[in-house]
């Protein structure tokens, strides 16, 4: 027999030769895990801001870290107080009005503003604070119901009404109003 073919039949069922090639692979996931951490770790340090690891506690340090980045507005963004037909028109209105989308009357368009004139403030109001085909109720805005009688107002006027603008609200008649729209 040859001698060479006779150490690669014993080699062939070596038992030592099962544990050697897996110790290798042990090894080699432990390094490989290893690599993998220690450069997750690396890079989580490199992007992580030198202030979130300083330990500052102070309510100023507490309260920059977790400021407000910005905030959402549904809306008119303008502040309270009584504004005018013409305000509160360009705050909601116009987006539809001055186009005239989906059959909206267009701000001082005679024609098309006469027939919902003829039908009074009420009527117009009514459809205004309900809405109507397209429109939602009170023009999707959250304005009380003298804000939408006061922009109705405005868009009537401008297309030949003569209507009288409806006073702003008073807090008082503010929280009534808001007391009987809550209840059920």
């Amino acid at each position: 027999m040859n001698p060479s073919a006779s150490s690669a039949a014993t080699t062939d069922n070596d038992p030592y030769d099962l544990f050697k090639s897996a110790a290798n692979l042990v090894i080699k996931v432990a390094i490989a895990t290893v690599v993998v951490v220690g450069t997750i770790i690396f890079l989580a340090l490199m992007a992580t801001p030198d202030h979130v690891g300083s330990g500052d506690m102070s309510e100023q340090a507490v309260a920059s870290r977790i400021q407000k980045v910005g905030s959402l507005v549904l809306g008119d963004a303008s502040g309270g107080g009584a504004r005018t037909g013409e305000e509160l028109y360009k705050g909601r209105c116009a987006a539809c009005h001055d186009a005239g989308l989906l059959g909206s009357p267009k701000l001082a368009d005679k024609g098309a503003w006469s027939a919902r004139i003829a039908s009074g403030y009420d009527a117009l109001l009514t459809a205004a604070l309900k809405g109507k085909k397209a429109m939602p109720a009170q023009g999707g805005s959250g304005y009380s119901d003298a804000d939408v009688g006061r922009a109705v107002v405005y868009m009537a006027n401008a297309a030949g009404a003569k209507f009288a603008e409806p006073k702003a609200e008073t807090s008082s008649e503010t929280a009534a109003t808001q007391a009987k729209k809550s209840k059920p």
